[in-house]
């Protein structure tokens, strides 16, 4: 029988977890605002598929915002 792991709350975790979380966080921010803001500047005509659903797919953790710009944008 598996036994499930308890989420750690922030307190709990080690200096060296917490800095890695904060990477990864901001990494995702990072790619999730080139994501939107090159979807903002960017002609309809130039994106493959609708504005609107790639927006919702760049909020999508790291696999949105890369999926964007390797097959969203026209080249």
């Amino acid at each position: 029988m598996k036994m499930r792991r308890r989420k750690k709350s922030w307190r709990e975790l080690n200096g060296r977890q917490k800095v890695s979380l904060l990477v990864f966080a901001a990494g995702q921010l990072a790619l999730l605002t080139a994501a939107l803001m090159d979807l903002r500047k960017r002609p309809a005509e130039q994106i493959n598929g609708s504005k609107g659903a790639w927006a919702a797919a760049c909020f999508v953790n790291y696999v949105g915002p890369i999926a964007y710009f390797v097959f969203g944008r026209k080249k």
